[in-house]
Order: structure tokens, then C-alpha cells, then sequence
């Protein structure tokens, strides 16, 4: 399988994931263009997607959704809730305010947390995360016995969510901002409590208690994402992700594993296996 972030941050994402039959995208928070370049550095043909799953509708996941989903007409899966609110977003259905623009509304398909799709060679598994929108889902993505996760945009995580992320060969993780950074930086009050909240994002320390509990010896590549331009910084989040893998009582060290970050500004951490 492939897992590969074509951008990941609090500005825009976009994940790659394809068993070499079947190619999808999870979220497309970035730029026509931008997709375009970071699929073609690997030689990948943006006609041949065969799907965009969303997790949800804010702007940093849905924003080049519009642009893109015109010029190539690939299928759009989300919730239903996440959908409508996508559909209130795009000019020519429901009366929308129109900042997607047009996008044909045949191309939407409603999707149901914790309900399995087989969708042509991938087996694709949404299942609810701790975030501020109207029904995010993360996904778990398998072919055969690999399995890959795209898990951002988490308040918090408990039993449910260690369930959805066992057993993986790779996963692209929220390691969103550093809580001292962000309680001294210049964000609103309102914004740091969001944040902060149990509907907000994953610190660094967070994100290295739930990659701890995870680990197993088939764990092949980390990605450490979505984080934050401003309360964040790649060497940071790397380093206390490890920390916390290190000083716990796992059997595992950081070592043992390949843990990378992956770039707000450009692609980065394709992983082949």
C-alpha cells in the first residue's frame, strides 16, 4: 500500500492512499494545483482517483474540493451531515453561499460511521472522531492484511479510538500544537479553549500517549501531522512524541520505529509498502 501526505497542517490537508488498484484521497484542504503537483511528483495521474473521503467540512480539509472535483468529476464520500453542510458551501445547489463554487451534486455519496465500504479493492472503515464539526470521521483503510489510518482533528482519544488504530502498518497522526506555545501565544481566548477542548486537536504529549499505546511490532511509518503554524514546530512535535514514547513503561522506544513529520508546505512522507 501507499500512504502519502500531499500537505498536512492547520492550513490545508491532503492524503494520499492507494493499494495500486484502487486510489483515493482523504480531504482536500489545498489548492487544484497543489494536488496536482504532489501526485504528479510521484508520477500518480490525478484522473486516475477513484474517490475523495472528507472527514469534515472545515476549510483546512474541503477548501481545493470545488476547483478540483470540476475539472476531474471524481466521487466526494462523507457523512451525510458533513455533505449537506459541503452542499450549503457550493453556488448552484440548495440556494448555497458559493464559496466551493459549483459542484455537481450527483458526485456526493452519504457514508455512516463505524459501517465498513468496499470500495473496489479497499476495504475503507469511517469512524467518529472528538472534533468541533457537525460528524468528522476518520478512516482506516485496508487491502488484504495491510491496513493505513488517517486520524487528525481529535479533541481527545479513548478505547473507541485505540480500537479504530490497532493493528496498522502506517498512520498519518495529529500532533497539532504545543500547549505552551499556544496558552502564551496571541490567539483569542475563545480560540485557545477550542483548541484546548475535548472537541479541539491533539497536543504533542496526547499524540504521543495514543502513538504509545498503538505500537506493535508491524508498525512500519508514523507520520506526525497537522500541525499547527503558529503553536507548533516540526522538531518540536517529533521530539515530544518520542519523549513520551521513551519515558513510558511500553516495551517499545521511539527507536524501534519510523516516525516522521510531514510538512504543512509541501509533500512529504511517502511511504511504500
Amino acid at each position: 500500500m501507499i500512504l502519502y501526505s500531499i500537505a498536512s497542517g492547520s492550513n490545508g490537508n491532503c492524503t494520499f492512499i492507494s493499494d495500486s488498484n484502487t486510489n483515493i484521497l482523504v480531504d482536500i484542504g489545498v489548492s487544484k494545483k497543489r494536488v496536482e503537483e504532489g501526485l504528479k511528483e510521484k508520477n500518480i495521474d490525478p484522473k486516475d482517483l477513484d474517490g475523495i473521503f472528507i472527514t469534515h467540512e472545515h476549510s483546512d480539509h474541503i477548501s481545493g474540493l470545488g476547483v478540483f472535483s470540476r475539472k476531474y468529476n471524481v466521487p466526494i464520500y462523507s457523512t451525510s451531515e458533513t455533505i449537506e453542510y459541503i452542499k450549503y458551501q457550493c453556488s448552484n445547489i440548495s440556494g448555497g453561499k458559493g464559496s466551493l463554487g459549483c459542484v455537481d451534486p450527483d458526485l456526493f455519496n452519504a457514508i455512516d460511521s463505524d459501517s465498513d465500504i468496499k470500495f473496489k479493492s479497499l476495504n475503507i472503515h469511517p469512524f467518529s472522531i472528538y472534533h468541533d464539526a457537525v460528524n468528522p470521521v476518520g478512516y482506516r483503510v485496508s487491502s488484504g492484511d495491510e491496513k493505513v489510518a488517517v486520524a487528525t482533528d481529535m479533541g481527545h482519544f479513548d478505547d473507541y479510538i485505540i480500537n479504530n488504530l490497532k493493528g496498522l502498518d502506517a498512520i498519518l497522526l495529529e500532533a497539532n500544537h504545543d500547549i505552551r506555545m499556544l496558552e502564551t501565544g496571541n490567539y483569542p481566548y475563545q480560540l485557545k479553549q477550542r483548541i484546548l477542548g475535548d472537541y479541539g486537536h491533539l497536543c504533542n504529549e496526547m499524540s504521543g500517549r495514543l502513538l504509545d499505546i498503538i505500537l506493535h511490532n508491524n508498525l512500519k511509518h508514523v507520520a506526525l501531522g497537522h500541525l499547527s503554524h503558529e503553536n507548533n514546530y516540526p522538531d518540536l512535535a517529533y521530539e515530544s512524541v518520542r519523549n513520551e514514547i521513551n519515558l513510558s513503561e511500553s516495551e517499545f522506544k521511539a527507536d524501534d520505529f519510523d516516525i516522521s513529520v510531514a510538512s504543512r508546505e509541501m509533500p512529504s512522507c511517502y511511504f511504500e509498502f
